[in-house]
């Protein structure tokens, strides 16, 4: 792919968005405007999918909604709140800790900075961006595993790991990108651009794939 098309493909990927599902943790933006909870939302999301994630934060938001709530919710009805999100033994205990690093690092508030939400437990590079990004409408480019691989599917970047992608999109792809890129592909790699068995005849934006480089040397 090369760069000057990314912008008729992000044209393409943003009519798809506002087709399908929305991403829930833009979705708990759009409906509470709170960056609480659009960090709780992200870091519940992690190797879980959106519908079991939005199941698992309504009924959380319901008793526990601010740093308070959470700080006061018994570890063990957390847990079991967020039993069906993966990995959810070790996300209770983050977000356990969480009201606390809240208080004592930042005076109670979730910060826009990359580097001090990396500093709370259950943040890596990759929450910390998309909260930076759909919370306060900074810029940021969140690379999870659909980024990472779709980008590298379209041949926009060659790389190995999510953190390398973050980097070469940094390099590569406009600002103006930055903000979206991160829902949009989300949702077209949850319903187009599957890992397996990709439905590239009906992909917006196929003519612009190297896969199609791909398809023809396989025929």
């Amino acid at each position: 792919m090369k760069n000057f098309e990314i912008d008729a493909v992000m044209l393409e990927l943003e009519q798809h968005f506002h087709r399908v599902k929305t991403p829930v943790v833009d979705l708990i933006q759009a409906k509470t405007n709170d960056p609480f909870k659009v960090l709780v939302a992200t870091i519940l999301s992690a190797r879980t999918k959106d519908e079991t994630t939005a199941r698992v934060v309504n009924e959380l938001f319901q008793v526990a909604g601010t740093p308070e709530e959470l700080d006061a919710l018994d570890a063990k009805e957390l847990n079991r709140i967020i039993y069906q999100t993966g990995f959810h033994n070790a996300k209770t205990q983050h977000l356990k800790k969480l009201p606390k690093a809240l208080k004592e690092k930042f005076g109670g508030r979730v910060s826009s900075e990359i580097e001090e939400l990396i500093q709370l437990p259950g943040v890596g590079r990759k929450t910390a961006n998309l909260v930076r990004a759909v919370a306060f409408s900074l810029p940021a480019i969140c690379v999870d595993i659909h980024v990472h691989r779709i980008t590298n599917r379209w041949g926009y970047v060659k790389t190995g790991s999510p953190f390398e992608t973050e980097i070469a999109l940094r390099k590569v792809l406009p600002e103006k990108h930055w903000l979206v890129i991160n829902s949009y592909v989300v949702a077209f790699g949850q319903n187009l651009c599957k890992p397996r068995n990709p439905e590239c005849g009906v992909c917006p934006i196929f003519q612009f794939c190297e896969r199609i480089g791909v398809r023809e040397k396989q025929a």
